[in-house]
């Protein structure tokens, strides 16, 4: 039995995590394993922000979105001489096991933990770009999905009042998960993603096609990974006679309150963690697939292959025309 573990939250926010902490600190607890919380991510351990916690510490933190955690980024961790420190950071106060909670570069973190150190570690993915390859769903994507909508909702308003063409650029960086299922939820009339080729010039075609047809605006999403919406409408209105505009949702994408979906998953997968490190496993992420938890070998989130499926970015193309 594992006597006493930590949780931390590491890069970028995600509304989920704070249900995430909540279900493995109430697991640890009720299993009598001691509970400590790392503020401010893998710079939090490393200049030893670390501290037991109790049941006051998960009381009422469900639903809030972000972090009660803090996080922030590390690029010194990159060092293995840091790491070191970090790590030693822990084993002073006879931690043994890490709940790690973040995207792919959390991940990393962990490996390193577990592979240099012996810190036994699990992770929870946690990112709104739904990018973690081993999971169907990340913590934070059905929240930032539904805030989209929410967006996409008002803009139209004002693209149909105005007959204009609206680029609304949305987060993804590599992925274009958050664009596509927009598109499909929301009635996009086009969208723009890392996976696939995206001409401007197939774009300006179908709007000057829809304007024929009598269809006087346009929804289109671009995922950040292809580039500035304000520099494509730049380029789209070299090529197409009609009112373009960007608007580009930034960071209000990453908060509000997490949805059911959201907490709902990361309960289970707080739950999960706990009992994983219980039963002696480490070196694992732990992720949701056909309805189902499932565990990989934490590497598994870069090593593994992502498939963006192809027969909803189609469907997406055929509904948009």
């Amino acid at each position: 039995m594992i006597k006493s573990i930590a949780i931390l939250t590491s890069g970028g926010d995600a509304p989920g995590m704070n249900p995430a902490i909540r279900a493995a600190g109430k697991v640890a607890l009720s299993k009598g394993i001691d509970l400590y919380g790392i503020k401010r991510g893998y710079l939090g351990m490393l200049n030893d922000e670390i501290f037991r916690m109790d049941g006051r510490d998960l009381s009422g933190i469900i639903d809030r979105g972000g972090t009660t955690l803090l996080t922030a980024r590390c690029p010194e961790f990159k060092d293995p001489k840091i790491r070191a420190i970090a790590a030693e950071n822990l084993k002073k106060r006879g931690i043994e096991g890490l709940v790690v909670i973040g995207g792919d570069g959390s991940f990393h973190g962990a490996d390193l933990l577990f592979k240099e150190h012996g810190i036994k570690v699990v992770g929870i993915p946690g990112t709104i770009d739904n990018d973690i390859i081993g999971t169907d769903y990340t913590i934070g994507f059905d929240t930032c999905l539904n805030t989209i909508l929410d967006a996409i909702t008002k803009i139209r308003d004002t693209a149909t009042s105005h007959e204009r063409t609206i680029l609304v650029e949305v987060m993804g960086r590599d992925a274009g998960d958050l664009a596509l299922y927009a598109t499909l939820a929301g009635g996009g009339d086009g969208l723009m993603i890392p996976e696939q080729e995206n001409p401007i010039d197939v774009l300006a075609y179908q709007i000057a096609q829809r304007r024929k047809n009598g269809k006087l605006h346009d929804i289109v999403l671009v995922a950040e990974g292809v580039g500035s919406a304000i520099e494509i409408a730049e380029e789209l209105k070299k090529k197409v006679h009609t009112d373009i505009r960007p608007v580009v949702l930034a960071h209000i994408q990453r908060g509000g309150n997490p949805s059911g979906f959201d907490r709902i998953l990361a309960t289970k997968m707080g739950a999960k963690a706990v009992e994983i490190l219980d039963a002696g496993k480490s070196g694992v992420m732990i992720g949701m697939e056909g309805n189902k938890l499932v565990t990989h070998p934490i590497s598994h989130a870069w090593e593994g292959e992502r498939r963006l499926s192809q027969e909803d970015y189609d469907l997406a193309l055929t509904l948009s025309k």
